[in-house]
């Protein structure tokens, strides 16, 4: 990945929380490998912990030059109209509010945005569209979505996707297919009507999104934090590129 002289933008990471073994207290944090990958791009990652003061919420927004929603539990589907499925898994209701009050601003404001596994997910419900809450229940044709937990190693390469000729990504990667790994048991079903679908996998689940508005918005349902270094480096160009995109926005607003 390149190594930018000029001045770095700084990259909120949205993170999670965890229970910790053996007491009841919580911790919080997300994967290193979504840190690791902001700044070998050239980005200061500020890892964004799940708050309910909305003060430190906005302190934290205003200091950051793009966003990035990486993965983790599901969506409460309570807030994209539907009922509870019985294969429903672990739900955040902080993360659910931190995250979709930051993603529909970040939009708003034309902030670039990055959504990784549940964080396209997430983009989707900010801009009003649905999920399958479980794909092997509710789509009877669908591959294994996530194989890549059933193998050795976080980057195994469980199917292709196919990519829109045309689409930022297709262009950024240098390619209209490519395999990726893949951990998820939910997907994007109906499209919000701000997004496009660059992306989907040989059974037509949706694999990547993009924005149709001004600002920029990327979403993969892979998780190329585990693929950039070695996998597969032609995902170093994601972080690359929205880095990029984030460091010109804040040039341009000085």
């Amino acid at each position: 990945m390149t190594n930018k002289a000029e001045a770095r933008p700084t990259i909120g990471v949205i993170a999670s929380r965890y229970p910790r073994t053996g007491g009841n207290s919580m911790l919080s944090g997300i994967g290193e490998q979504y840190l690791l990958a902001v700044e070998a791009a050239g980005g200061i990652p500020l890892l964004i912990y799940l708050s309910r003061d909305a003060a430190v919420i906005e302190a934290h927004y205003r200091r950051c030059d793009g966003l990035l929603f990486a993965g983790g539990g599901d969506i409460d589907p309570l807030i994209f109209g539907q009922s509870p499925h019985p294969k429903l898994g672990t739900v955040e209701p902080l993360r659910d509010d931190v995250e979709l009050a930051l993603a529909r601003r970040a939009i708003e404001d034309a902030k670039p945005v990055l959504g990784i596994c549940r964080g396209i997910q997430l983009l989707n419900v900010a801009l009003g569209g649905t999920l399958y809450q479980d794909i092997p229940s509710e789509l009877a044709e669908s591959s294994d979505h996530y194989a890549s937990a059933k193998a050795t190693g976080r980057a195994h390469l469980a199917h292709p996707i196919v990519l829109e000729p045309g689409s930022w990504l297709a262009a950024r990667l240098g390619t209209h297919e490519l395999p990726v790994n893949s951990f998820h048991h939910q997907a994007l079903c109906d499209i919000a009507p701000d997004l496009w679908v660059t992306g989907r996998a040989p059974d037509g689940v949706v694999e990547a999104v993009e924005g149709l508005g001004s600002g920029f918005v990327i979403g993969v349902q892979c998780h190329p934090e585990e693929l950039w270094e070695s996998a597969d480096v032609r995902w170093a160009q994601l972080f690359d590129g929205f880095v990029d995109v984030a460091r010109q926005r804040a040039l341009a607003t000085i």
